[in-house]
């Protein structure tokens, strides 16, 4: 293991906010997967899902997190992840991955439009978020080795709890 922690969660969960916040308190380095893959591809991810389709994207992200390759780290991770084994088996052996964890209400309030942010949405889903929700939900529990409930927790006090539960194993 690479001492990295990889954060999991649902969209608007605030994976790239806390997790550069989480980088600077830990002195860590940060890596956004979502603009890793755009960076790799040359284009957004919302470009990706439209020219390529769910499959195509998802194709995508697995081989671009598949060979993520770094030391003390925290890696954000776009939501659809978890639709990758492969990738999540990597990143779980290169680090200690996290759940975001954000009650339903909280993140319909976080979140507008589910279209423009390059979320990936599985045939039958369309856009609707509560779906979404159910079908992610125990895909992020399966992975994560530590759960941080972040309900009604500002920017600052969703730092603090991730910072006390990476500590607590060995970070």
């Amino acid at each position: 293991m690479s001492n990295n922690i990889v954060l999991i969660g649902m969209p608007g969960a605030g994976k790239s906010t806390l997790g550069v916040v989480l980088a600077k308190v830990l002195g860590y380095d940060f890596l956004d997967c979502d603009l890793l893959i755009q960076k790799f591809e040359g284009r957004t991810l919302q470009q990706i899902i439209d020219l390529e389709g769910t499959s195509g994207f998802l194709s995508v992200e697995n081989r671009v997190l598949s060979g993520i390759d770094c030391k003390r780290t925290v890696v954000s991770t776009g939501g659809s992840a978890v639709y990758s084994p492969e990738a999540m088996e990597h990143l779980g052996s290169i680090g200690k991955v996290v759940f975001i964890k954000v009650p339903y209400a909280e993140l319909e309030n976080r979140l507008g439009s589910l279209k423009e942010r390059g979320v990936v949405m599985k045939e039958g889903i369309g856009n609707d978020l509560r779906l979404l929700f159910e079908e992610r939900a125990p895909l992020y529990e399966k992975y994560a080795d530590i759960t941080v409930d972040v309900e009604d927790s500002n920017i600052q006090e969703a730092v603090n709890q991730l910072v006390t539960a990476v500590r607590a194993v060995g970070f």
